[in-house]
């Protein structure tokens, strides 16, 4: 007997199945179905998502494909994964949006010394490795140790009309800082006019082009750069960098209140050096308590983006200028800190689509339970 035809409506009507777990909603009524069509037995569609780094990608591609090859006639079933990434809704009333740039997103703590740097170079690299377009800035205008981090020298040159400055390039990512302008032990000592004009700079006199994530390096604490920051460009949102004891995360729930008050959405909270595997007896140790950052999200009512631990590598890599998800991708390390790019994009995700922010990610990250 001949195979049954198949209509696109059957199609369609198996993949409503398929939703997606942050935003709540089937992915035809989303939209992200694209490009369908039938050849005999055989079934091909895009599935376009609104983000590379979504987490659950490989999850919802093969739930498509299964739910199409229950449909009658079907023999093959082709998904291609594509991702076209939005830009969060901001408020109307304020600043003008850069141009080409999606999503703007702060790095921040509430006290030094929690490792807030490493964690928006692993992010901004993570991201960009999925596959997003992105571009960093170090605007931790005080200490500036991106380009270390990164193991850029090289100076900044402009466009070739002179109108705009070129971004440094490496690992995938567009890169300024205030460390390519001063000499390595030179203090930079500047009041809040000087602080406002080098970040108005950062993102206008920038020749970013078009980008997915523009991710913010913040001074810690709540000083000059945030409001500089919120004045200048809408911002998507925050994420606040903390460690679990109790003096950082006092720190941590000033920060979120600052961002709050600045009208800045709060992406959700990180833990860093949230543990510590032995390397000898894989014995893991709460050096500094555990479980604080969790709480404190959950009291402040944010997401909880994740746990990342203390490894030597991580260390490492900050000194020598190659950041751990390059050069120990494999590592569970590593691991964390793509779950904590993939969450924060399933965050700006959920607000682009107008939708309230989820708590509940902390079942998917890395890092202990």
């Amino acid at each position: 007997m001949p195979s049954p035809s198949i209509e696109p409506s059957a199609v369609l009507a198996a993949l409503k199945s398929v939703v997606d777990p942050d935003l709540h909603r089937d992915i035809v009524t989303l939209g992200f179905v694209k490009d369908l069509a039938i050849d005999g037995g055989r079934v091909a569609f895009t599935i376009e998502l609104t983000t590379p780094a979504c987490p659950v990608k490989d999850q919802m591609r093969d739930q498509a494909r299964a739910a199409v090859l229950e449909v009658p006639g079907v023999a093959d079933v082709e998904v291609t994964m594509t991702a076209s990434v939005r830009a969060a809704h901001t408020a109307p009333a304020g600043p003008k949006p850069l141009p080409g740039v999606r999503n703007v997103v702060a790095v921040g703590a509430g006290k030094g010394g929690v490792g807030k740097t490493t964690v928006a170079v692993n992010l901004a690299v993570a991201l960009a490795r999925a596959g997003s377009r992105v571009g960093l800035i170090d605007g931790d205008v005080y200490g500036p140790n991106v380009p270390i981090m990164l193991g850029i020298h090289e100076p900044l040159v402009s466009t070739p009309d002179g109108e705009k400055i070129m971004p440094a390039e490496t690992y995938g990512i567009k890169v300024v800082s205030m460390g390519f302008l001063a000499q390595d032990d030179s203090p930079v000592i500047w009041r809040g006019p000087m602080l406002h004009s080098v970040i108005r700079q950062f993102f206008q006199d920038v020749f970013w082009g078009e980008l997915d994530y523009l991710i913010v390096d913040m001074p810690p604490g709540t000083g000059d750069v945030a409001i500089s920051l919120s004045q200048t460009v809408p911002v998507a949102g925050a994420i606040v960098v903390t460690t679990p004891q109790q003096v950082s995360l006092a720190d941590s729930r000033r920060a979120v209140r600052m961002y709050e008050k600045l009208g800045i959405p709060v992406i959700g909270l990180v833990e860093n050096m949230s543990y510590f595997v032995c390397p000898s007896c894989a014995h893991e140790s709460d050096i500094f308590g555990r479980g604080g950052g969790e709480r404190a999200a959950s009291e402040m009512e944010i997401p909880f983006l994740g746990r990342l631990p203390i490894y030597e590598p991580i260390r490492i890599g900050g000194d020598t200028g190659q950041p751990l998800v390059v050069v120990e991708p494999e590592s569970a390390a590593a691991e964390a800190f793509r779950s904590v790019a993939g969450q924060t994009a399933a965050q700006l995700s959920i607000a682009a689509h107008g939708k309230k922010r989820s708590f509940a990610l902390t079942a998917m990250t890395g890092g202990k339970g």
